[in-house]
């Protein structure tokens, strides 16, 4: 190929066993995933792990959540991931227990080095700690970390690291407040508590 028709805006970013394997999930995606039943969670679950994600219990993710990458994605015990919620995920994506990502939000895991004529494509990975909450239509850039029970504000966008129990809001997110931290006490140490 000679050097003045290469364009490098039209090289792929991924290799070939990426693409075909992200073309399979799409094909798995719509037919079985998106058009499962709300409160099928485990066989979502069931799907995602057979693409490679590593799940804890009592994930749910809804049917029309958009997992780009499922083999990307760690999700501890009771994590939640609302209809319309878009994980990019070229790079891990972990998300803490009880952690929650409300509708439509976006943890965007890539951008392109626009510095470089080449324009390529960069990945960082983002992690979203224990009983942090992304709002509806909030945003998470690149390598960003949401601290423990951090929140990040309805529509928000999150450029940097986000401080654990501390509340965030506007664009870019600042710090609003802090965050009550929930009683330490285990929740089913709570539940048996008020049975006796």
């Amino acid at each position: 190929m000679s050097d003045d028709l290469y364009d490098p805006y039209l090289v792929s970013a991924f290799s070939l066993p990426n693409r075909l394997l992200r073309v399979t999930w799409a094909v798995i995606n719509v037919i079985f995933f998106r058009h499962s039943p709300r409160p099928f969670h485990r066989w979502r679950a069931f799907l995602l792990r057979r693409f490679g994600a590593q799940l804890g219990d009592n994930v749910h993710i809804y049917p029309k959540a958009s997992i780009w990458a499922p083999w990307n994605l760690v999700c501890a015990d009771t994590v939640a991931i609302a209809d319309g919620a878009i994980i990019y995920n070229p790079s891990l994506v972990t998300l803490g227990s009880h952690a929650t990502i409300s509708q439509e939000a976006y943890i965007c895991g890539a951008t392109h080095a626009y510095d470089d004529p080449a324009f390529p494509l960069l990945a960082f990975p983002i992690a979203v700690c224990d009983h942090a909450w992304i709002c509806a239509r909030a945003t998470v850039q690149p390598g960003v970390q949401v601290g423990e029970g951090a929140v990040l504000a309805l529509g928000s966008v999150a450029t940097r690291d986000l401080e654990p129990w501390t509340v965030y809001g506007g664009i870019p997110a600042r710090k609003l407040k802090h965050r009550l931290h929930p009683n330490p006490t285990p929740y089913h140490q709570l539940q048996e508590s008020s049975l006796r």
